[in-house]
């Protein structure tokens, strides 16, 4: 019993870990946008929620619910961070034990599943704003500025011209 335990907490290192490290090396290394991309992208959302909604108000208020997103979402990754901080110290621990890192997972999973309920619930408020016309402009004008912030995981890997 004891080792599977152990085998199961061996897999979720050995998951969690790389990932962490990616993360931190593209950090490091620049790759993410930061602060100065999310400004940029808030712009860019701000324009289009304008020139979805035509009701200056009814925008006002979906912008703010924007920001508390956006708020969300940066709160969430700076948890993120201590959390894998926690387990790369805990890591570094030879006398760890699978529960200490349990521990840490249920708690990183636990404010992942809060922050995304919020995030939905602030979703689904700002929807409640907006005709389904507008809703379908905003999102639509969303998908096509995604590509400016984020590579698609489909495009990832592949060279120019690759049918792949």
């Amino acid at each position: 019993m004891k080792l599977a335990k152990l085998l199961i907490l061996l897999t979720l290192v050995a998951l969690v870990l790389p990932g962490c490290a990616r993360h931190h090396r593209m950090h490091h290394h620049g790759y993410r946008g930061g602060d100065a991309a999310i400004e940029r992208a808030k712009q860019d959302v701000s324009a289009l929620v304008d020139k979805s909604i035509q009701d200056s108000q009814k925008a006002e208020q979906a912008k703010a619910t924007m920001e508390n997103i956006v708020a969300e979402a940066r709160q969430s990754r700076q948890q993120n961070r201590q959390f894998h901080e926690q387990l790369y110290e805990l890591n570094a621990n030879y006398a760890a034990t699978p529960e200490e890192f349990l521990k840490i997972l249920d708690e990183m999973n636990s404010r992942r599943m809060q922050s995304a309920t919020k995030i939905l619930r602030l979703r689904f408020d700002m929807k409640e704003l907006m005709t389904e016309e507008e809703w379908k402009a905003l999102t639509d004008g969303m998908a096509e500025m995604r590509g400016r912030y984020r590579p698609r995981y489909g495009d990832r890997g592949k060279k120019e011209g690759s049918a792949e």
